[in-house]
């Protein structure tokens, strides 16, 4: 079973503390749009900050998850 958007959410938050989550469910229910902001991300490559993510999303991604388009990105500075 695939897990909520919600429980989604709550994984990447539990990995990634500073992180403001995204998710839309497309193309059924095992098929998920994650946009995904944090302050930790600074410094690091992006496919180090996908690394985090799908770190943070677990098993989820080699049994529930089938499709995952993700963006990452650090928050923008206020001036």
């Amino acid at each position: 079973m695939s897990p909520t958007a919600e429980a989604v959410i709550e994984m990447i938050r539990q990995g990634i503390p500073d992180a403001d989550v995204q998710v839309n469910v497309y193309s059924g229910d095992d098929h998920f749009e994650v946009q995904v902001v944090a302050a930790s991300f600074a410094g690091k490559s992006r496919i180090k900050q996908h690394q985090m993510v799908y770190a943070a999303l677990g098993e989820q991604m080699k049994q529930a998850i089938h499709a995952l388009a993700l963006k990452t990105s650090i928050p923008k500075e206020s001036i």
